[in-house]
């Protein structure tokens, strides 16, 4: 009898809920456990909390050396950058070079940087000066003090790599949820489609309207996980890349698309561009939906999409 089995960890400091259906409990764990693998692999090559990772090597190595890294790795900021251009920027992998001491989000930050101080610290955030060699899969960040990181897509990407390795051992339905993030593929035991519920951002509880999403993925950016209140205005953890400043007026963002690194990395951006322009961009891009709420709960959605 096929069902589903699930195992929920943290991994890549998020956490993760794989779900597979099998016919017994034994395959089901072999199943989840080979792809816990194929994410704490990936987690090693990017994390930037580790020294040896191949993210820290190339932010070592700014201003001064190109590092030769993994094709995977390679191709992950290729794609990266893609994105930069596509967003005009909001996207951009080089934002770690915000320093932690500008945004750390805590409860004790009681007011925010100066407009002065913050665009002080962004002015190492450029996509462009990312040069990559194709010929010799090296990345060379060309700025001193440049930083790049994988917040903003490496959990979809990780979702993506786990599932392709579980269609590789015939895994014909589950689910990778990467805090949020998710990919799903298959149908449910009873044949079903699999179906997630949108939140409301002000009661993550409360569930608002269900989208099918076997063979899609979703992801949701939004402020009610992070953030931090200042003079009673609410203040989210999305910091736009070309002020340095958090982003406020969007209470959450959640983009559907056929691919999970895709649509996590869109989600942060779309907050960033705002409801116009961000709405815009998505109806240009085939097979891309997306669905924004904002602080007054008015629900906004892209073209051709089917809320139940």
């Amino acid at each position: 009898m096929m069902k589903p089995y699930s195992q929920s960890l943290k991994l890549m400091g998020n956490n993760f809920t794989i779900t597979v259906v099998a016919a017994t409990t034994a395959i089901a764990q072999n199943h989840i456990d080979n792809a816990i693998q194929e994410i704490k692999r990936i987690e090693k090559l990017l994390t930037t909390f580790s020294n040896d990772s191949q993210t820290s090597l190339i932010n070592d190595n700014a201003g001064i050396q190109p590092v030769k890294v993994d094709r995977e790795v390679y191709e992950l900021i290729e794609r990266s950058t893609a994105i930069s251009k596509i967003t005009q920027g909001a996207f951009d992998i080089t934002y770690g070079s915000i320093d932690k001491s500008l945004w750390n989000f805590d409860k004790n930050m009681k007011r925010l940087p100066s407009k002065e101080n913050a665009l002080k610290m962004v002015h190492l955030i450029n996509y462009n000066n990312i040069i990559l060699d194709p010929e010799q899969l090296t990345v060379y960040l060309k700025e001193k003090g440049m930083r790049i990181g994988f917040g903003g897509i490496g959990k979809g990407y990780a979702a993506e790599k786990a599932k392709a390795l579980l269609l590789k051992q015939n895994v014909k339905s589950g689910i990778i949820n990467a805090s949020g993030d998710l990919t799903a593929w298959g149908l449910q035991p009873d044949g079903k489609p699999w179906r997630i519920g949108i939140s409301n951002p002000d009661r993550p509880q409360d569930i608002f309207s269900y989208i099918d999403i076997s063979e899609k993925a979703v992801a949701t950016s939004g402020n009610y996980e992070k953030y931090i209140m200042i003079d009673g205005k609410k203040y989210s953890h999305t910091i736009d890349p070309k002020t340095g400043l958090p982003i406020s007026g969007i209470k959450s963002v959640t983009v559907i698309s056929p691919n999970a690194e895709f649509a996590d990395a869109m989600a942060t951006p779309i907050a960033v561009m705002g409801i116009k322009a961000g709405l815009y961009l998505i109806d240009q891009i085939p097979d891309l939906h997306c669905i924004i709420i904002d602080d007054n709960n008015i629900i906004y959605t892209s073209k051709n999409i089917n809320l139940n």
